[in-house]
This record gives C-alpha cells, structure tokens and sequence, in this order.
C-alpha cells in the first residue's frame, strides 16, 4: 500500500484547500488519506482504526464549516489524525508520538486548530456547552461540532452533559459516531438502543412521507397543526428512532452512512437549521479501508508498528509485561476462590482480563466507560463478602477519586485496586501518565498502597492484597515487560509494610519504589569502583511506611534519597520526609527524586526518566553531591 498515486492529499495543506474540491475529488482524498494513514503508522504505530473510521467524517466537517473560527471538539482525541492531517501537519507523520514530536492526541500547542485537548473519554459535551455558553454571551455566531463516540456515550459526564444542553437549548451540534466498538465491545442498555436505531431501516422514510404530507397542506390552522405534530411525534414513537436524544431536547439526525460525504454535508446543512442543539447519529466502520483493521478493529484500536501486507504487528520480544503477569494470576487465585470478582472500566483487553474473563464469565464485569460506576460497585461487592479487583489504569483511576475517598475507604471496605500502568506511559503521553496516583491515594485514611520491584513479586503482592481483610489494598504496577525473573509457583503473602534491603552498603540508603529499584542497583554499580557503597530498599509499601527501618536508618546516620516513579509532591518522598518530621529525627539528610512539577509529554519511557533525571547517572551523581551524616546527628 504505498504513497504513489495521493494525488489529492498533495494539494491540501490548510482546511481552506478542500473548499476548492468538488465531491468526487473528496471521494478520492479520503481514499488517499487512508494509504496516508495506513503507511505512516505501520512505522510508528497509533490509533488507527479508530481514525480510519472517520475520514470521510471529518473531511466533511472541515467542507462545511471554517476551522479554527468554527470549533471541532474531539472526544478523547484520539481520533484527529486525520483532522491533523488537514491542518498543517501531514508533514510531521513520521514523528507521530515520538519524543519531541506529533502528539497523538488533540494538542493546543500543536495548532490553532485543536480548541479542546482530551485524553479521556466523555468531555466533548461539556466542552461543547461552555463554548456555547461563552459565545453566547460574547454575541458571537461560530458553530461548535462535538465528535463523541458510542462507547464514550455509557460515561455518566456525556450524559449529564446532555441533560444540561437540553435544558438551556444552546445551538450547537453533536455528532454521534456510532462504529459499536470503543476499545473493548461497548456493554449496556445505551449500547443496546443504539444497535436498534441501527437496524431500524423505515423510520426515515416514513418521517419524509409525514413531512412531505404535511407541506401538501395550504393552511393548517391551530387545532390541525397540533394534530399534525401529535401524528409526528406518535410516528416517533412507534418506531423508537431518536427518542432518546429527542427527549433530552435534541433534534435527532440519522442514523446515516458515516462514509458517504453527500449524506453527511446534508445532514450538517439540517443540523444548522436547527435552533437549539442538534445530534446526527453516523454509522462508521472502525478500522475502514485497511482490511486487518476491519476484521479486528480491537487490536488495531492502538497499534504497535506493522508489516502493510501481512497486517503482522511487530512486537517487542522479551519477558511477558506485568499486566500479563497481572492477568494470569488473577486466574490461578481465582481457581481457588470463587468470591474473587474482576471489574473493568472499559478496559478488559488493556487490563489483561480476556483470559480472565473466558475462565470466568460470571465473574468478570465489564461495566463501560464508567469508573466512578466502577469503583461504587466494587466496594458494594466488597460489602457483601465478595472480593472484588477493580483493574484499572492509573490515569482513569483519577476519574473516580470522590467514590474511593467515600464509598470505599470511609467505609474501610476490602477492595483490591490493581493499577495498571503505574508510571510513566510512553507514546500515549502527558493524558495518561500515571504518575498521580501515589499522591492522591496516600492521604485517605485507610488506604494501603504497594510495588513491586519484579513480576514475581507482583505475584506475591495480589496474594497479599486478597488475603488482606482490613480494607482497600492497591496493587500498583508499569507499562513494561517485567525483568525476567522466576516465578515462585506458591504465593506467599508479604507482611504489610515490610521493606526489604537488595543491596547492603553504609552512608547512604536509596529507598526505591518498584522499577527504581533496579535503578538504584544500577547506580550502586557505578558507585562501587569509587568507594561508595550504597544501601539499595525496595521499599515496597508506599503506604504504611517500614518505620522500623526508618528509625534504624536514622540510628545508623545514613544520608537518605528517595526513588519513584511518580510525582514529588505529595509521592513517596514526601512520606518519607513527613516521617521524620514528625518524629521529631531532626538533622536527617533526605533527597527526593521523582518526576516534578509538570506534565511530561510523549516519547518512549527511557526518554521521559531520563528527562527527569530518572536515570542511574543521575542517581550516582545526586548521590556523589551529598555528604554522609555525621552521627552526631542522632537523637
């Protein structure tokens, strides 16, 4: 599938060059936008199929309307490839989520043309309602577009958003991109209504001969006029097709083709008749055009790189990564313990859950987009002698912050929080680092927080966590492969807030968390020729801290630095510091590494440490700058 023969997509660099195409040469750009697409990701990977379903949907946004004056907002955002394509930046494809390059999401920065960045699913309603808002009240005319898909709809902030929308009737238009699939299958009675409007093929018809009956009329007068609306709105009913949305106050559009540019110019043309807000339901096929795509539209949701031909991903070789790890040993302990419950927002092939869920179909719950939702549910099950494992990543975890503080932790309930992608992301970047967690989880009463160095003692720590009866546990774990360890074929649970040290030395002690600790090991190495021997601690529990190793470092007169993955204020470092402080063991010498007081773009997760100063060069180096207490200091 090569470049040869993009004739069109030459001559498009700015949003006004489609203005000067007619229908047939906009037919032939999305087909040229498609190879575009499909030949540049097979190199860098990225979301394709969820771009290759709305080409022609966002070719025919930017022909009807005037970008950036005209506002497309992009729920998630991972979708605006083919919207960056148009925009100026077709050019920077080859750099499309590496370190320093494209972003693969909505990225103001990047362009006037990208007005709202998300990373998370279910904001483009309110986005929507505060431009609308906004401009009206600055007495200004611009159309405002939301883009939102299926699966983004079973998030409750769309739908409060809706409820909102409709009240107030603000002009806009919504545009419902129904391809039945987000990342996993969508789940729900939204869902459900969805495929019916889908398979309902006489609704448009039958309103048309209504519409076309009634303009027959000369004159109606008032009591016919109210007839005649009662006759529409029956019709509506009877046939169910846009209830939903009409009842929340929108005009309802479609469904339609979401890849036949005449219907949709038509039906953005209706929308803008419409005083009030509008919603055009489009029927896309995610993955369009690119036939491995289409097949298996959840795989090539987010793609490594790819052979064009075959459609073969070309994954990285090494040890199985910690969420496969996660995920076969959620099934051995739940062999032996059917109270064990999987609950997923959305997530089950990310979390590592599809085997799971094959072994144990009653007792994996995939409850959508959904996670404060998720998080409520669990701590019910926990409630009811259940042992539920909320798997989700740290980023979405954020979502639900309110339910873990009330419904879980005041309450003290025995829920198990798996947290996937604990650190630094990569290529998806500064939306989904997860690198909060440590800092908004330690501080709730009752909360119990832990790491593992290696993927067998992830193992260990899920047989902990649901031994654990004294409240919420979490189990918090990277985005890469595990170190290649053995694996222990018993589990032994691990006393809660026990660290253990890795490498003896004196003077200096670096308390690491999780893969810190093979940083730190790393840097013990580089240190060794020079004569200084460090203290490596896997300090495995964030929260209890080990006290007794803290007091006995302090008794020693050790320098203390601290490791993590996570953000310094508020994280691990921050706790071992209140600890002293507290305690009165003033004099103590304490550096805290970790990631500070910004958001880190996209790049690899080498690139992000060692933009940090994650690396074990920098460790040696911080190192080499303190000076060893003086055990004077003591108490």
């Amino acid at each position: 599938m090569g470049s040869e023969g993009m004739h069109v997509l030459e001559r498009i660099n700015q949003p006004e060059d489609l203005k000067r195409l007619s229908i047939e040469e906009l037919e032939v750009l999305a087909e040229d936008i498609r190879k575009f697409l499909v030949e540049k990701l097979s190199v860098t990977g990225g979301h394709l199929a969820p771009n290759l379903g709305v080409v022609e949907l966002t070719l025919a946004m930017h022909y009807r309307y005037d970008s950036p004056r005209d506002k497309f907002i992009f729920d998630v955002g991972h979708q605006s490839y083919v919207h960056k394509i148009l925009t100026g930046r077709k050019h920077l494809f080859h750099t499309l989520r590496k370190y320093k390059g494209l972003c693969g999401f909505v990225k103001k920065s990047e362009s006037e043309h990208d007005v709202w960045e998300a990373g998370h699913s279910s904001t483009s309603l309110s986005a929507a309602m505060g431009m609308a808002v906004a401009r009206d009240l600055q007495k200004d005319d611009y159309r405002i577009v939301a883009v939102i898909g299926d699966g983004a709809m079973t998030g409750g902030m769309a739908l409060e958003a809706m409820n909102h929308i409709g009240h107030e009737k603000k002009k806009m238009t919504v545009v419902l991109n129904d391809n039945e699939m987000s990342i996993a299958p969508n789940v729900g009675a939204i869902h459900n209504y969805l495929s019916k409007l889908r398979s309902d093929k006489h609704y448009k018809k039958a309103k048309e001969e209504v519409e076309h009956l009634l303009k027959k009329i000369p004159a109606i007068g008032d009591s016919l006029a109210k007839t005649a609306e009662k006759l529409k709105d029956s019709l509506k009913y009877l046939v169910v097709s846009g209830v939903f949305f009409e009842e929340l106050g929108f005009t309802y559009i479609g469904p339609i083709d979401g890849h036949n540019i005449p219907l949709l110019l038509d039906a953005f043309q209706q929308a803008d008749r419409v005083d009030g807000p509008a919603l055009i339901h489009v029927v896309t096929v995610k993955g369009k055009g690119y036939q491995p795509a289409e097949a298996d539209s959840q795989n090539w949701h987010g793609a490594s790189s790819y052979k064009i031909e075959s459609g073969k991903m070309l994954k990285s070789v090494g040890p199985p990564m910690y969420t496969e790890i996660f995920g076969n040993t959620l099934i051995e302990l739940a062999q032996n313990d059917p109270r064990i419950v999987a609950v997923t927002p959305a997530m089950a092939p990310g979390s590592g859950l599809l085997k799971f869920a094959e072994h144990f179909p009653d007792r994996m719950l995939d409850v959508g987009i959904a996670e404060q939702h998720a998080a409520t549910l669990c701590g019910a099950l926990a409630g009811e002698g259940m042992k539920p494992v909320f798997a989700v990543y740290s980023t979405f975890l954020q979502r639900a912050y309110d339910q873990v503080v009330h419904d879980i932790c005041r309450q003290n309930l025995n829920v198990v929080f798996a947290i996937d992608r604990a650190g630094f992301v990569g290529p998806d970047g500064e939306t989904h680092q997860g690198v909060y967690d440590i800092a908004f989880l330690r501080s709730i009463p009752n909360m119990v927080i832990m790491m593992p160095h290696n993927e067998n003692e992830l193992r260990h720590m899920l047989k902990t966590a649901l031994d654990y009866n004294e409240g919420p546990i979490a189990v918090r774990y990277p985005r890469i492969n595990g170190t290649g360890v053995k694996l222990d074929e018993t589990f032994t649970p691990i006393p809660i807030g026990s660290w253990e040290v890795t490498r003896e030395g004196t003077g200096y002690a670096v308390l690491a968390v999780g893969p810190m600790v093979a940083l730190a090991e790393q840097a013990a190495d580089l240190l060794k020729p020079q004569g200084i021997h460090i203290r490596v601690i896997n300090a495995r529990f964030i929260k209890p801290l080990d006290e007794a190793m803290l007091e006995q470092l302090f008794k020693e007169g050790l320098s203390v630095i601290t490791l993590e993955e996570g953000a310094v204020m508020g994280g691990f470092g921050s706790a071992v510091m209140e600890y002293y402080a507290l305690g009165g063991m003033y004099g103590m010498q304490i550096k805290p590494i970790g990631i500070p007081d910004y958001f880190v773009e996209h790049g690899s997760i080498g690139e992000q440490r060692a933009e940090v100063g994650l690396t074990a060069e920098n460790l040696a180096m911080q190192i080499q700058t303190m000076l060893p207490r003086s055990k004077k200091v003591r108490a």
